[in-house]
């Protein structure tokens, strides 16, 4: 690059890459805005299938919109034979989230996946994944335990249906209201490191299933959406209330990393955390089990006395997945079920007006040097 001088700026950190309309993050009045509304106020007055039309079509629907998206997302759950033989023979001991990323791209070859991939046709697939990740997850979570799938039953609601096909029965309301304001508060988040994967693979005018399954790869990465299995990890180690303070304490001493904690945007506090707590505990108090609730909250103070550092949506999403009955492996592909429509609207958006990728980077290896004989290499590595 000549004699210029090029900063690099690693992990992007306060490069604004494009312009959006899906989400804004306000972090001085810490909150979160879905287009526009305020995401606590989305998850107490709005089930997740509102909040998915809202982030794909722009606004929240009316009836008849509610009505047919529902309607939609209800006759394309089920998967092809091709797609559960996928699930089915993935080996011994795989992560979910490799199944995941692993059915989702044989999604992209069958036949309901084919055709223009305009502004309707993303549209029209993008709906189609939202019905059918779930029906994805809960056939692997079965599975792995031995147990054959549930087909999906169109008679019941987007949350309701995703217990049933894990568990066979759905809980009570009040259990059901907190996984599905779970789903709204992870469904965007801005150019984060899925999103902006999807984003860059979409910019090369690939297709969508490519983008999800990129944004999947890095999804399951434990500084992204494997944070929250890593918190419950900590929490069972942990064990007890009377033992989390010396444990944190030991950790930290030890420099190990605090999972669930701090946040590269919000300087001030997770703005979805409240939110999130909140229904932990009503989780927690309808089930009459508040075990790791008190760790959390140990852990939580430890941490903030120590190092000044609030948890994030992570922290307290880890235990209420558990409360709920779903296994650690569950919760990442859980985690790319709700954020499935945020995704989508960044690809539809990044297509509206695309221009490639590519950065540049600043070159530090050596200057211009001659090709030696091979006889007269020294043989000596400069790679670190």
């Amino acid at each position: 690059m000549g004699d210029e001088t090029f900063r690099a700026k690693r992990g992007l950190e306060g490069v604004i890459f494009d312009e959006t309309s899906i989400s804004e993050v306000l972090v001085e009045q810490r909150k979160l805005l879905y287009r526009g509304y305020a995401v606590p106020d989305l998850a107490e007055h709005c089930s997740f299938d509102e909040v998915a039309f809202l982030l794909l079509h722009g606004d929240l629907p009316n009836t008849d919109e509610r009505s047919g998206f529902c309607d939609r997302e209800r006759k394309n759950r089920a998967l092809d034979e091709g797609t559960l033989g996928i699930l089915r023979d993935a080996p011994d001991g795989h992560r979910p989230m490799d199944a995941l990323r692993t059915a989702v791209s044989h999604l992209g070859m069958t036949a309901e996946f084919r055709g223009p991939e305009d502004a309707e046709g993303l549209l029209r697939k993008s709906e189609l994944l939202l019905a059918k990740l779930p029906t994805v997850v809960a056939a692997d979570r079965r599975l792995r335990l031995g147990q054959e799938p549930i087909a999906p039953n169109p008679d019941l609601p987007m949350a309701e249906n995703f217990f049933s096909m894990t568990f066979g029965a759905a809980p009570g309301p009040e259990l059901v209201k907190a996984f599905d304001a779970s789903l709204t508060l992870y469904a965007e988040h801005g150019f984060n490191a899925s999103t902006f994967s999807a984003r860059v693979v979409a910019s090369s005018l690939s297709d969508l299933c490519s983008a999800i399954t990129a944004a999947i790869g890095s999804l399951k990465g434990p500084l992204h959406g494997g944070a929250n299995e890593a918190v419950m990890e900590m929490i069972g180690e942990i064990g007890s209330p009377d033992r989390a303070r010396e444990w944190v304490l030991g950790a930290l001493a030890e420099r190990r990393k605090i999972m669930g904690f701090g946040h590269r945007v919000y300087r001030l506090g997770d703005s979805r955390v409240p939110t999130m707590r909140l229904y932990r505990d009503r989780v927690a108090e309808a089930i009459g089990d508040d075990r790791w609730i008190k760790i959390s909250d140990v852990v939580e103070r430890t941490v903030a006395e120590r190092k000044g550092i609030p948890p994030n949506l992570d922290f307290p999403a880890g235990p209420t997945y558990a409360l709920l009955g779903f296994d650690p492996g569950m919760f990442t592909p859980i985690f790319a079920m709700a954020r499935l429509p945020g995704w989508c609207a960044h690809v539809i958006e990044q297509l509206a007006s695309n221009r490639i990728v590519r950065p540049l980077g600043a070159y530090v290896g050596p200057p211009e040097r001659p090709v030696l004989p091979i006889e007269a290499r020294s043989g000596r590595s400069t790679r670190p």
